[in-house]
């Protein structure tokens, strides 16, 4: 339900001004000084991108011979039996079409000579449920992977490879051409996460459908949704009304919120799992619960709710551990939520609970631990969990920083050798909202400025010391929007640091490096523009120069 305002534009001009980033660093591979205009910035955009020179970049790129061409007499060929094969043809076509103005029919056809291929191999074991081949020839394209979701992927790189033009929604001039050669792709971790708070801020589930084929395009497969904080809880729960109805009547700043019902819900579900998404919903406990404990006077200890809250301060809040009430919701609230999300996930928060002591933490994570399980998910928490035990298959989210004290990084390490999973999503490193530099008009600096290069330049495998690289599952980029109201906001943030966490998460640790990777990064820029994505123009990148 719809229940916000219409937010003027927040971003200055400051953000977009362009500023030219000097290249350094031997010629390299994916991107080298001959691709950059003399004054340092990256060169016009080639009419053939050289193969797998994209973002993330794949794991093994064979370039060879004469590249294929998109023409007006251009098929995508599926096999006629397999309908998920099917409405992917659908989906690359209805990408390709307005640009380009080719028909493109989708035909149940693998032949399809001169056309676009889409097959599914199912004993191409070494693709996993991920990973693709694309191979290029003038004779066709054909991308092949052992289930759906790698199929997906490999359209996200047949994409990039074509000129940024192909995200227009009008008709432009061609030639659409792909480079000869073969790229076969698999990724390196199996969870590559995007956060979005929608608790500070509220968005549409159009506005979130809008991130998530932002998210689609740089091979993310898992979208957190922050569903509740102090400042307004955003998913209707039928057996508490007031939640929602109440506590979902406001946001920072006091706007006047939002939330979503049971269909929005599903529906931004639905949509996620058609990008080859799953959703994990978040319900933050036993802190960050002031919406619940404004709409619900009996879960506070002393039986009195508090006022609604418009502010950012963080840890004055707390569910009432000891009263059998807080169970009864807590097992509701999850009962409910779990029935709508598919996926295997229902994160619990846990973090900043700095009005619960640390017994009543403890007590209270051992009893909604299970809960989850109860219904059929496993557990997701903020790093904190660790100071409780950590369920069997929980996965911990580390949020800390590079200075967050030794101790706190080994509780966190000892709970990955004792088997739960690790998402890393250091602050320093991976939240987007931090300020680029000090004079970032929007955001926040408490964790540091987070510049583009300290964004990328990190190795998940050794980042938290005494954890064993087989713990880590992932990377997560979160996106808490206490400053950020609109959708521009968020592309100013989230752009360009996110699609360098993508990559983290996505290629090889072989292939990490800042100075081909900035290239790379620079040459996303018209697609940015082709797609309507603002985003910082940080001097650390050799940014085209601007038309």
């Amino acid at each position: 339900m719809r229940q916000r305002r219409t937010i003027p534009r927040l971003i200055g001009s400051l953000l977009l001004v362009a500023t030219a980033g000097v290249g350094h660093g031997e010629a390299a591979a994916l991107g080298t000084r001959d691709d950059r205009s003399g004054d340092g910035r990256a060169a016009a955009e080639p009419e053939v991108r050289p193969l797998g020179r994209i973002v993330p970049v794949p794991a093994s790129v064979a370039p060879a011979g004469e590249p294929y061409t998109l023409t007006r007499a251009t098929r995508i060929g599926v096999d006629p039996a397999d309908s998920g094969s099917r409405e992917l043809g659908r989906y690359l076509a209805g990408l390709l079409r307005p640009a380009t103005g080719f028909a493109l029919p989708v035909v149940d056809d693998l032949a399809a000579r001169g056309g676009i291929r889409l097959r599914l191999s199912p004993d191409d074991t070494a693709l996993g449920d991920e990973g693709y081949r694309l191979r290029s020839t003038p004779e066709g394209l054909t991308l092949t992977a052992r289930a759906h979701a790698g199929l997906f992927r490999g359209v996200q790189t047949l994409r990039q490879q074509l000129p940024s033009a192909v995200e227009r929604k009008s008709v432009q001039n061609g030639p659409w051409k792909v480079a000869g050669g073969t790229i076969t792709d698999t990724p390196r971790y199996g969870y590559r996460g995007a956060m979005l708070d929608v608790a500070r801020h509220f968005f549409t589930v159009d506005e979130v459908k809008r991130y998530i084929d932002q998210l689609a395009l740089y091979k993310v497969n898992t979208l957190h949704l922050h569903l509740s904080d102090d400042q307004g809880w955003r998913i209707a729960v039928d057996s508490w009304p007031r939640l929602t109805t109440y506590g979902g009547t406001t946001e920072v700043g006091g706007g006047p919120g939002g939330f979503y019902t049971k269909d929005e819900y599903t529906e931004i579900v639905r949509y996620a799992a058609s990008r080859y998404q799953e959703v994990i919903p978040e319900i933050d406990m036993p802190g960050h619960t002031n919406a619940a404990l404004a709409s619900y006077a009996e879960l506070n200890c002393d039986g009195v709710a508090p006022p609604l809250y418009t502010g950012i301060k963080v840890g004055f809040s707390s569910l009432c551990v000891p009263k059998p009430v807080t169970y009864d919701f807590v097992d509701d609230v999850i009962r409910e939520i779990a029935a709508l999300t598919p996926g295997r996930y229902l994160h619990i928060g846990g973090d900043e609970a700095h009005s619960t002591s640390h017994a009543d933490y403890v007590a209270f994570m051992d009893k909604v631990q299970p809960v989850v399980a109860k219904y059929g998910k496993k557990v997701v928490g903020w790093h904190q969990l660790t100071g409780t035990t950590p369920a069997e298959g929980a996965l911990v989210q580390y949020w800390g920083l590079d200075r967050t004290p030794a101790a706190e990084k080994e509780r966190v390490a000892a709970a990955a050798r004792a088997g739960a999973g690790l998402i890393l999503s250091p602050a320093d490193r991976t939240y987007l909202d931090m300020k680029y530099t000090k004079d970032t008009p929007l955001g926040l600096a408490w964790a540091g400025y987070v510049e583009v290069r300290r964004s990328y330049d990190w190795n998940p495998a050794t980042y938290l010391p005494g954890a064993p690289a087989s713990a880590v599952r992932g990377v997560e980029a979160p996106l808490w929007t206490e400053t950020l109201a609109t959708t521009d906001d968020l592309d100013v943030m989230a752009f360009p640091r996110l699609p360098g966490v993508a990559e983290l998460g996505w290629s090889p640790a072989s292939s990490h490096d800042w100075e081909t990777y900035k290239v790379r990064l620079a040459e996303q820029a018209p697609r940015f523009d082709a797609l309507g994505i603002d985003y910082y123009r940080s001097p650390q990148v050799p940014w085209p120069a601007a038309k």
